[in-house]
């Protein structure tokens, strides 16, 4: 296949519209420019991370149908890029039946991976994957049989969130309450489904960053990663497994993406017990923990997102040596700035992102860490040393 890109801006450019424009779709933006793509990003705020680097930036509300419809009649992009999880996949549906663009990785996948119940039961059910024991519940007393069926401790998650929003890990029959609340409040769609997973006393927490392609299939070295209240906080890369353990995560990644199909980068996270490896959760696009890959090797994930996306051809990926990346987070309300960047820079072997977030309310991650070193120890020790040396304030403009 001859792979024909035209020139941003003129009646030949090859339009990507992204639908989430964050800080991973900010790195997807940049990627995608540097291979002459004409850049759309769209996002429920003004000023979002990608938005600044894109050709055009729409304030849209992705969940509401008409409002999304609106903005692709518009541009009638050639790929829709879904960065997020909240976006009414309906509307990616009719793209895809009226051949209007090419939806990436599909409309399907894009369906099925935005509610925790639509991806695992497709993995557990359809595909008979290892997982965590589970259940759906809908109200508060489906919360309580579901606690006592499982056992404690177990996690409860609304079907639909994102970076750890509505998570809570139950202990005891007190905490049932204060789950069901948090899981209400912390769901990005309407509805009150959570799931309720039986907690796995796991070995290793990984990211097997998997590569859909024109040539095939690409299976990035293994991240490792730390998450606190379900949110990424460090990772590094390589996380070492044993040859056989790696075999059965890249046997379970990929019959979970090739399900999906399409092409682009799938983050798939697992839990490792002993020989076992138990399916946990996949995106169908760029992951939080896969930052590290801006360091960690020649082409990171965002430059392999593009490239496949695009229909381009991905190469054998060169390791560039152990790696680690350290999320800075900033809690309150206000525009952030930074000081203490020199001293973060300081060290030989680190580098940072600042994502340019506008504005703070709550708690959000605001730049990342990166370091290399002789080894992950040695390159996550780095990571957070740049990471303390970090100051965030966050001021009222």
């Amino acid at each position: 296949m001859t792979v024909r890109l035209g020139t941003p801006l003129t009646p030949t450019a090859t339009r990507v519209l992204l639908l989430g424009a964050g800080e991973l779709g900010k790195e997807v933006a940049i990627e995608l420019q540097r291979l002459g793509a004409e850049v759309v990003a769209a996002d429920r705020y003004a000023d979002a991370p990608a938005m600044q680097v894109a050709h055009r930036a729409h304030v849209v509300d992705m969940l509401d149908p008409v409002a999304l419809r609106a903005v692709v009649d518009a541009e009638r992009p050639h790929v829709v890029v879904p960065e997020i999880e909240a976006i009414a996949t309906q509307v990616l549906a009719q793209i895809e039946e009226e051949g209007l663009a090419r939806v990436v990785p599909t409309a399907r996948a894009t369906r099925l991976t935005m509610d925790r119940e639509g991806i695992r039961r497709l993995a557990a059910e359809e595909l008979g994957l290892p997982t965590s024991p589970y259940r759906f519940v809908e109200d508060l007393d489906g919360l309580r049989e579901a606690v006592a069926a499982l056992g404690v401790p177990c996690v409860v998650k609304p079907v639909m969130s994102s970076s750890g929003k509505g998570q809570s890990v139950v202990r005891s029959a007190d905490d049932v309450d204060a789950a069901w609340r948090t899981a209400v409040e912390g769901g990005r769609a309407a509805g009150r489904r959570v799931i309720v997973e039986g907690f796995v006393d796991f070995d290793d927490e990984i990211t097997l960053l998997t590569v859909r392609h024109a040539g095939g299939v690409t299976f990035l070295p293994p991240v490792g990663h730390v998450q606190v209240d379900g949110d990424y906080r460090e990772s590094w890369q390589p996380h070492p497994l044993g040859a056989d353990v790696l075999a059965e995560a890249e046997r379970v990644a990929g019959a979970v993406t090739h399900a999906l199909g399409g092409w682009g980068v799938f983050g798939v996270e697992l839990f490792v017990r002993g020989g076992e490896v138990l399916f946990s959760e996949v995106s169908p696009r760029p992951h939080d923990t896969g930052l590290v890959t801006l360091v960690s090797q020649d082409l990171s994930q965002f430059a392999l997102h593009a490239r496949a996306i695009l229909g381009l051809p991905v190469p054998a990926v060169h390791a560039l040596g152990p790696a680690a990346s350290c999320a800075v987070l900033a809690e309150g309300t206000g525009v952030p700035v930074f000081t203490g960047v020199d001293a973060a820079l300081a060290e030989p072997g680190t580098d940072l992102r600042l994502f340019g977030k506008p504005r703070v309310a709550g708690r959000r991650r605001v730049a990342v860490t990166l370091a290399r070193g002789a080894d992950t120890a040695a390159a996550r020790t780095r990571a957070r040393a740049a990471a303390a040396a970090l100051r965030v304030e966050l001021v009222e403009p």
